[in-house]
């Protein structure tokens, strides 16, 4: 293997322990819930979810989840507003 293939594989191993280097801006992923799979999405600094609950509330389990996983590579501004409203910030 090559030398500069070998560096990057070690930066990119590095990257990938340093989750403060990401910021997701836009995110779409299939959540399997209790009740069934659900549309969970983040864009414009949002969390939007398909769940009956979220319809309600503007935030549900799904959308609370994805953002403790995400917590360190969310922008600033929307890390904790979830978090902060269900206790959930560490």
């Amino acid at each position: 293997m090559q030398s500069s293939m070998i560096g990057k594989i070690e930066k990119a191993q590095r990257y990938a322990q340093e989750t403060d280097r990401v910021t997701f801006q836009e995110l779409s992923v299939k959540f399997r819930g209790g009740s069934g799979d659900y549309d969970v999405n983040f864009k414009g600094g949002k969390w939007h979810c398909t769940c009956e609950f979220y319809s309600k509330w503007g935030l549900c389990a799904h959308t609370m989840a994805m953002e403790k996983i995400l917590e360190k590579m969310l922008p600033p501004e929307v890390r904790s507003a979830q978090l902060d409203a269900a206790g959930l910030k560490e």
